[in-house]
C-alpha cells in the first residue's frame, strides 16, 4: 500500500475545531456539543465540527433573509452575479488537489475520482450557471382582452428567497454546487445543511465562498444530524424553498415537514436503475461499463446500474468477463493512487450492504464475485470500512436485492429473452431514476428508451451527466430536475404584470 504526505494546507484545515458559517462569519454552535467527522479507510477519526442544533437553524435562516434585504447582494447586476460564481469556480480550480484530498479522506472515494468527478463538476457547474443570471429573461406575451384593451403583459423572473439546501454524503461538494450554483445565480440566499458524515469539503468551499467576495449571510452552512438541523431547515417558516437529494424515505419526510408554509420542494432521491444488454452488443466492452456502472464511486450513487438485465444469447460471455472486471478491481484507502475503489462511507453503511448480499443469498441468489472484505487490508486499514465488488446471479424479482436500493457495489444479474417483458421487468420498481441501454439497433434503442420511465436514458454510454442537462427522476425518485435551464424555474418566481396602455 502506498504511503501518502498530507499537505500542510489539508493537515491545517483537518486540526481545526470547525464551527458552524453563519451570516459570513464562523461561530460554534448553540450547544457547544461536537460531531466527529471519521476517515472511512481506517475507521479513526478525521476532524470535528460543530452540532448544530435548531437555533443555530435559525440563526442562519435570520442571516440569510438578512442579505436578501441587503443592497449588496439585492442590488447587484446580473453580470456581477454571474462574475461571482465566475471567480468561485476559479478558486475551485486553483484548490483543486486539496479539496480532492479532503473529499476522499472523509467520504473515502479515490482522491483521482475526488479530482476528476467532484471538483471539476463542482467548478463547472459554478461556470455554466455564471452565464445565465444575464440570459434567463422574461417575456411579453400577446393578448386577447376582453373589450378591445390594449394590455401589455409580460413576465419577470424573481429570487424564491430563502432556500434550505439538504445534500447527501456520497458526493458531498458536487451536491452542494448543484444546489448552490442555480440558486445564487438566481439571487437566492442559502442555508446548507451537509450530510453528518462528510461535512468538511463543504465547509472549504464556504471559505473559497468568502475569498471569492459574495455578501455575508448568502451562503450559510450548518452542520449537524440531519434529524435535527435537516428536520429543522426543512420546517422553519423562513424558508421559502427547500431542496433535497438523499434517500426517497428521508425524502417523504422532508416533504411533510416543508407543508408549514407551503413551502416549494425539490427532491432527488433514490434509484434502481436497470443496465440492459441486447445481443448485439460486445460483450467485453458491456462488461468494462457494466463493472463502472455499479462500482464507480463504490456503488454509493443513486444512478448506480445495480440491475444488470442481458439477453441469454450473450449472456455467458458477458457474465464472465463482468467478473473478472470485478476481480481486478483495486480496493483500498481513497488516498492511495493505485486504489480504483475505496471503502464505503460509515459503519452503518457497511452493515447494511452486507445485510442486502446476505439477504440476496438465502433468498436463493448465487455469489459469483465478492462478498467480503478484501485481503491484505491490514495494519492502519484493519478498521476500514471495506467491501469487494460484489455480482450476484440467478436472482429474480421478488428478491429484496432486485426491488431495494442497496447503494454499494453489489450488482444483481438477470438474463432475458422477450423484450416486452424486458421492460415490464424494467419498470417494475417504485424508482425511475436512470436506465443504461447497449446496443447497435437503432430501432430497438430508441423503443426501448421510449418505454423506459425513468429520468435519464444512456445508450451505449452510463452515468453520464452534465450542467446544462436536465437531471432528476420519475415516480419516486423525485421531483424536479436539477442543472440546465430548467432548474432555474425551481429557483424563482414567475410575475406577470399586466399593464393597461388604452
Amino acid at each position: 500500500m502506498t504511503t501518502v504526505d498530507t499537505p500542510p494546507a489539508v493537515t491545517s484545515f483537518l486540526a481545526r475545531e470547525h464551527g458552524l458559517f453563519i451570516g459570513g462569519g464562523w461561530r460554534p454552535g448553540e450547544t457547544g456539543q461536537r460531531l466527529v467527522s471519521t476517515n472511512p479507510a481506517t475507521g479513526e477519526p478525521l476532524a470535528t465540527l460543530a452540532r448544530g442544533g435548531p437555533g443555530d437553524v435559525d440563526a442562519a435562516v435570520t442571516a440569510a433573509r438578512a442579505a436578501l434585504a441587503d443592497p449588496g447582494w439585492r442590488d447587484l447586476t446580473p453580470l456581477q452575479r454571474g462574475e461571482l460564481l465566475h471567480r468561485l469556480a476559479e478558486l475551485v480550480e486553483a484548490h483543486a488537489d486539496e479539496l480532492a484530498l479532503i473529499e476522499s479522506l472523509d467520504n473515502g472515494k479515490p482522491v483521482s475520482v475526488a479530482r476528476a468527478v467532484d471538483v471539476t463538476t463542482t467548478a463547472k457547474l459554478f461556470r455554466y450557471f455564471s452565464g445565465w443570471p444575464s440570459k434567463f429573461e422574461g417575456s411579453t406575451i400577446p393578448l386577447s382582452p376582453r373589450g378591445g384593451r390594449r394590455i401589455l403583459n409580460y413576465t419577470v423572473h424573481e429570487p424564491i428567497g430563502v432556500v434550505g439546501a439538504i445534500v447527501p454524503w456520497n458526493f458531498p461538494m458536487s451536491m452542494a454546487s448543484w444546489k448552490l450554483a442555480p440558486a445564487l445565480a438566481m439571487g437566492n440566499a442559502v442555508v446548507l445543511k451537509p450530510a453528518e458524515e462528510t461535512s468538511l469539503s463543504t465547509l472549504r468551499l464556504a471559505e473559497l465562498f468568502s475569498e471569492a467576495g459574495f455578501p455575508p449571510g448568502v451562503l450559510n452552512v450548518v452542520t449537524g444530524q440531519g434529524s435535527v438541523v435537516g428536520a429543522a431547515l426543512a420546517a422553519h417558516p423562513g424558508v421559502d424553498k427547500v431542496a433535497f437529494t438523499g434517500s426517497t424515505e428521508v425524502g417523504r419526510l422532508v416533504t411533510i415537514a416543508a407543508t408549514g408554509n407551503m413551502k416549494k420542494v425539490s427532491l432527488e432521491l433514490g434509484g434502481k436503475s436497470p443496465h440492459i444488454v441486447l445481443p448485439d452488443a460486445d460483450p467485453k466492452a458491456v462488461a468494462a461499463a457494466a463493472a463502472d456502472g455499479i462500482f464507480f464511486n463504490q456503488g454509493q450513487t443513486c444512478t448506480a446500474g445495480s440491475r444488470l438485465y442481458v439477453h441469454s444469447a450473450i449472456y455467458d460471455d458477458v457474465m464472465s468477463a463482468l467478473v473478472e472486471e470485478a476481480n481486478r478491481i483495486v480496493v483500498g484507502p481513497g488516498h492511495d493512487p493505485a486504489s480504483q475503489m475505496g471503502p464505503l462511507v460509515s459503519a452503518r453503511q457497511l452493515d447494511t450492504v452486507k445485510s442486502y448480499v446476505e439477504s440476496g443469498l438465502d433468498e436463493g441468489a448465487t455469489l459469483e464475485a465478492g462478498g467480503s472484505r478484501p485481503a491484505g487490508l491490514d495494519g492502519d486499514y484493519a478498521g476500514g470500512y471495506f467491501l469487494e465488488p460484489t455480482v450476484l446471479t440467478e436472482t429474480t424479482h421478488a428478491m429484496r436485492v432486485v426491488q431495494e436500493e442497496i447503494f454499494g457495489p453489489v450488482l444483481v444479474a438477470m438474463r432475458w429473452t422477450d423484450v416486452d417483458d424486458l421492460i415490464d421487468k424494467a419498470n417494475d420498481t417504485p424508482y425511475g431514476l436512470a436506465a443504461g441501454l447497449w446496443t447497435n439497433d437503432l430501432t430497438q434503442a430508441h423503443r426501448i428508451a421510449a418505454a423506459i420511465k425513468a429520468g435519464t436514458v444512456w445508450i451505449n454510454c452510463y452515468n453520464l451527466t452534465d450542467p446544462a442537462s436536465p437531471f432528476g427522476g420519475y415516480k419516486q425518485s423525485g421531483w424536479g430536475r436539477e442543472m440546465g435551464r430548467g432548474v432555474l424555474e425551481q429557483y424563482t418566481e414567475t410575475k406577470s404584470v399586466w399593464v393597461n396602455l388604452s
